[in-house]
């Protein structure tokens, strides 16, 4: 839809809302470093983290390839959407009010905006009528099935708002669409009800289905999991892809879980939701559940934002399925637990139970007790590998060594590597330690190869932001020193708040203004607003981001590394001679105006003229003088 131009109240409140660490940390794997948080730059491929995420500023800013800027600004650059876009996006998920510059607009788009308000009303509501289904004669089985196979108690069965779907192919369409008047499209919309391919009319999309409410963070139910009481396959039926869900982007009972997870410092994610009912049932508050697929780098990304130490375990069934179901599940979680981003472990239960089953029969301690012998994934990947191997038979020994080796050609952290390679000739040298340093050697020529093509430098970045030279790195020859003066002089103004009015007051007095045109229009933007430091840098990048002015060339002036921010300590000096280089460069453009214009002229023809213009080229070589005489120091030792 075309979006019209928002009012910058709704704006400022979506900022406020929208914390940056939340948003980012959904694509992100951040880690808490003082007090910001560092991850590896989802715009330019590193392995050594250089993007930091301040909370106290709003503000992200990668050191490697110089992107930086808030939330609405790290949305744009990551979904390539439009500023309007991704705002709109953030008061749908924050509940923002919109307003619009144009009140004659706002109706339209309030209209559109309240599709996802609408939805989730309805199902909602969907939720408290399968409840009342749930305890109604016709919901009896269902009813019995929690509390005799499944031991929940009734505060269990609330806290999750389970329910029943009655067996009629019509009960659910009946009783919104005729009885409560609801559209008939909001529900299809909701995932609630599909149209017949023939005969015209709709149907329900659960029937005799004990319902599992999934919830979003916020605790709003966004969609349903039903489980047959029958033979219908399947066994489990989710909802189908809505305005509100996706599955690959949601995780069951996270909302209830993310406060266990952040308290004990990581996550259980299981397999089946009753599961992960079960755990929290047992007092294990930090279990989710994965919706049946493999999990996806954003349902990780999720969870992780609750974890500091970035410990995620899976658990899953001690039988081949599954093993099986593990491997599936890790999927993408393999890049980032190579890589060191993650603590990916792995509960295997034994007798093949699920944690449902074991929590019938053993306490939650005894479950406690095995999260805590959790194996790290890789040890559980080297104990897969050598199951049921002898290495004393020659073929099991070759594929044994040959599956080892894939498995370290994988690992990117160098230490990592190093500590698998002395495990991995342990196990190979069968007790004989003597043996440990030739595995030791066997393995490392067999890993190099892959190991240093993976380690040589391309001699290629793959930015997705041009990268700029760094605000400290030496000037290049394009780069003049008028540039680097003004560009000194924004960022003392932007980070330094009590040097803004001497700096105002400076410019006015020597009648000076910024003469390159990308720091001239911030300038004229700065003087637009108002506010401390977070605030005006925040407002600035709306001002260059909603109106599609071009902010690369000043973008790393919001910001300061660790040089930056010792120079601009010494901001006196670094005013006065920011002031004096842009106002020597015109003086020396006046100077040598007034020189050519004098060696021109004839002194015996024109003598009048010829001292006037010998007059002034010496007056401009005078103040170059006294300018040299106030700079003290060179602008480039500060830049």
């Amino acid at each position: 839809m075309q979006i019209p131009r928002l009012h910058p109240d709704t704006i400022e409140e979506i900022k406020q809302r929208a914390d940056i660490v939340d948003v980012v940390s959904e694509h992100v794997v951040l880690r808490k470093r003082g007090k910001d948080f560092l991850g590896l730059c989802p715009f330019h491929d590193e392995k050594t983290p250089s993007f930091t995420v301040s909370q106290n500023k709003q503000m992200y800013y990668c050191f490697g390839c110089q992107a930086g800027g808030n939330a609405i600004k790290f949305l744009m650059d990551v979904g390539k959407q439009s500023f309007a876009e991704v705002v709109l996006d953030l008061a749908r998920r924050y509940q923002v009010p919109v307003q619009t510059l144009a009140p004659e607009q706002r109706q339209e788009l309030q209209r559109q905006i309240s599709l996802r308000e609408q939805l989730y009303e309805v199902l909602a509501s969907t939720t408290q009528f399968y409840q009342h289904a749930l305890r109604q004669s016709q919901g009896q089985k269902a009813y019995q099935y929690l509390q005799s196979q499944r031991q929940l108690q009734e505060e269990t069965i609330q806290q999750f708002g389970l329910g029943y779907a009655p067996a009629g192919w019509e009960t659910l369409y009946r009783y919104f669409v005729e009885d409560k008047h609801y559209p008939v499209q909001l529900l299809e919309k909701a995932g609630l009800i599909k149209p017949r391919k023939e005969g015209g009319g709709y149907y329900d999309v659960f029937r005799d289905r004990l319902m599992i409410p999934i919830r979003d963070l916020q605790g709003r139910v966004i969609a349903f999991g039903g489980r047959t009481l029958s033979d219908e396959q399947p066994k489990y039926l989710n909802s189908p892809e809505t305005e509100l869900f996706s599955k690959g982007k949601t995780l069951f009972a996270l909302d209830q879980a993310k406060d266990g997870i952040s308290k004990l410092d990581q996550a259980v994610v299981v397999e089946g939701y009753f599961d992960a009912i079960a755990l929290h049932a047992a007092g294990i508050n930090n279990a989710v559940a994965s919706l049946g697929t493999a999990l996806s780098i954003e349902q990780v990304r999720l969870i992780l934002r609750y974890t500091e130490s970035k410990q995620l375990i899976l658990n899953f069934d001690a039988d081949k399925a599954g093993n099986i179901a593990a491997e599936r599940a890790i999927g993408e979680i393999a890049t980032l637990a190579y890589k060191g981003e993650v603590q990916l472990k792995i509960v295997n239960i034994p007798d093949g139970k699920d944690a449902d089953e074991y929590l019938y029969t053993h306490t939650p301690e005894d479950y406690q007790q095995l999260l805590a012998n959790a194996p790290l994934w890789l040890n559980w990947q080297i104990d897969q590998i050598i199951q049921n191997r002898d290495l004393k038979q020659a073929t099991d020994f070759q594929q044994v060594s040959q599956q080892l080796v894939k498995l370290l050609q994988n690992i990117d952290n160098s230490d990592t590597r190093n500590y698998y390679v002395s495990h991995c000739a342990e196990i190979l040298s069968l007790g004989d330690t003597r043996l440990i340093p030739l595995r030791v050697e066997n393995l490392l020529t067999q890993i190099s190869p892959t190991t240093a093509t993976k380690n040589k430098p391309s001699g290629k970045k793959n930015f997705t932001h041009s990268p700029l030279p760094t605000p400290h790195s030496p000037p290049s020859s394009d780069k003049s020193l008028l540039e680097l003066a003004e560009a000194l002089l924004l960022r003392i103004y932007l980070h330094c708040p009590e040097q803004r009015q001497t700096i105002f007051n400076t410019l006015e007095e020597r009648n000076l203004e910024f003469s390159l045109s990308h720091h001239r229009l911030l300038w004229q933007k700065i003087l637009e607003s108002t506010g401390e430091e977070v605030e005006i840098i925040s407002s600035l990048q709306d001002r260059y981001l909603e109106s599609s002015a071009e902010i690369t060339s000043i973008s790393h002036l919001f910001h300061l590394n660790e040089k930056s921010q010792k120079e601009i300590l010494r901001t006196p000096q670094a005013v006065q001679a920011a002031v004096a280089c842009m106002e020597r460069v015109l003086i020396e453009k006046r100077y040598r105006y007034f020189l050519e214009l004098w060696e021109q002229t004839d002194a015996e023809a024109e003598p009048e003229k010829w001292q006037s213009y010998y007059q002034s080229f010496y007056n401009e070589k005078m103040k170059l003088q006294e300018l040299d005489r106030q700079r003290q120091f060179s602008i480039t030792d500060l830049v």
